[in-house]
């Protein structure tokens, strides 16, 4: 026989302590509830309303140099350390908590050129106009000392680029060749050169620590390997390339910013097409770097603006941009995936959110709860019109906006004009050309 007994558990409906939310007994069958999906949308609705509200991105800036910044350095074991050259030869170490600078030091005469801090965080290596590499502590000299190099290496050249190994001592320059040099020595241990009379900047591939690639002057980017005596493989675009950023996550990926105002991601193993045409700059871009993950990147440009770029995205989802802020000459994305900073040609250092909506702080249980909420209700519900206009939406300098739009009628009237061509020509005589393929000349093994 079955008796049917109404059982409850108090621990399902009563509070633990009186400072704890009321229990709320909830029955998830969708037969229940009818407006289910419209309640959500309104949700969806609000939190990217909102979101656009609270996009408040900039930061803090960092005042103190007397001439443009030229370059920024990030310390790879100290988030709150960060080194900055200028045009006037002064190199200055802030303190990004404190938004403070911390040290100053007259580093060489005309720009700093290039600068990076070595792999173990104790010195950091810079070069400039007067043709010298000097080799710096990372700790201030004590009181009474004199702001003296570890060492000071004379170069036949003017360098322009430089980057360090991720785990050996050795470093890499750029200038007239591309040079390898060991940190005990005072002569490169090997040389690049592939008949071109100067290079803009060079980077190691931080997964495969033996690849570099540089930026040569006669629009080709070039990869090496160190373990080999020649140069790997090149490869020549319509306009002269500035710099380029490995993806950190990703081994064959890099991307290039470029003169013609677009910025490419290529494979090195297929170098014959990029496999993303970045575009959006109304200007010449002159800096990238990748985000730690690996899965975004910011780009600055002559255009005054700064733009992030998901990596499988032709289109940036993100630009920055203040009154006062002009070309922006250096870019670089922070260790821990959360800020962005910006050296301009106005003597100001940058600090930036990445996401631009996104609360600093503590955030309670309950905060982080909602933001993840909300976060996904705005994925589910990206692509209806309403809440893609409105995500989408970023306010534009004014002169920006007009030359954005101009842009888009020479393009259009390019593309008319083709078409126009390969209407009245004989059939297969003007092939079709992508947009991939128009930007690359040829590929050199």
């Amino acid at each position: 026989m079955k008796v049917k007994v109404l059982s409850r558990n108090p621990d399902d409906y009563v509070r633990e302590t009186k400072h704890d939310i009321q229990r709320v007994p909830r029955n998830y069958d969708p037969s229940l509830h009818p407006f289910d999906v419209s309640r959500e949308y309104t949700r969806a609705l609000n939190a990217t309303k909102l979101e656009r509200v609270f996009a408040k991105p900039f930061l803090a800036s960092l005042d103190g140099h007397r001439d443009g910044v030229n370059c920024l350095a990030k310390h790879p074991r100290s988030l709150s350390t960060l080194l900055s050259g200028s045009c006037d030869g002064e190199v200055k170490v802030w303190n990004l908590t404190k938004h403070e600078c911390v040290r100053t030091l007259q580093a060489h005469e005309g720009f700093v050129r290039g600068m990076v801090v070595r792999h173990c965080g104790t010195s950091f290596f810079t070069i400039g106009d007067d043709k010298t590499i000097k080799h710096w502590k990372m700790e201030a000299p004590g009181y009474g000392e004199e702001e003296e190099p570890l060492n000071t290496i004379l170069g036949k050249a003017v360098f322009t680029g430089l980057d360090h190994h991720q785990k050996n001592a050795v470093f890499a320059t750029c200038g007239h060749q591309v040079d390898i040099w060991d940190e005990q020595r005072s002569t490169p241990i090997r040389s690049f050169t592939w008949g071109v009379d100067s290079f803009s900047s060079v980077r190691f591939n931080p997964v495969e620590t033996e690849l570099l690639g540089s930026c040569a002057s006669d629009r080709s980017i070039v990869l090496y390997d160190m373990r080999e005596s020649t140069p790997l493989k090149k490869v020549i675009m319509t306009m002269r390339t500035n710099t380029i950023s490995w993806n950190p996550m990703e081994a064959y990926y890099f991307t290039c910013a470029n003169e013609d105002y677009n910025l490419y991601t290529y494979d090195m193993r297929h170098l014959e097409n990029p496999v993303k045409v970045h575009i959006d700059h109304v200007s010449a871009v002159l800096d990238v770097d990748y985000s730690p993950t690996g899965r975004e990147f910011v780009s600055a440009s002559f255009d005054k603006t700064i733009r992030i770029f998901p990596k499988d995205s032709a289109n940036s989802r993100e630009v920055y941009h203040t009154k006062r802020m002009q070309h922006v000459i250096c870019v670089k994305w922070s260790a821990d995936n959360k800020y962005i900073l910006s050296g301009s040609d106005e003597m100001n250092i940058r600090l930036w959110k990445a996401n631009a909506a996104e609360k600093l702080g503590v955030l309670s249980p309950r905060e982080k709860q909602a933001i993840h909420y909300s976060q996904k209700l705005k994925e589910k519900f990206q692509h209806h019109p309403q809440i893609k206009r409105i995500a989408r939406h970023r306010h534009l300098p004014k002169v920006i906006y007009h030359q954005k739009n101009e842009l888009k009628v020479m393009k259009e009237a390019r593309r008319r004009k083709e078409r126009n061509v390969r209407k009245h020509s004989k059939p297969g005589s003007v092939p079709v050309v992508s947009e991939k393929e128009k930007h690359v000349v040829s590929v050199v093994k």
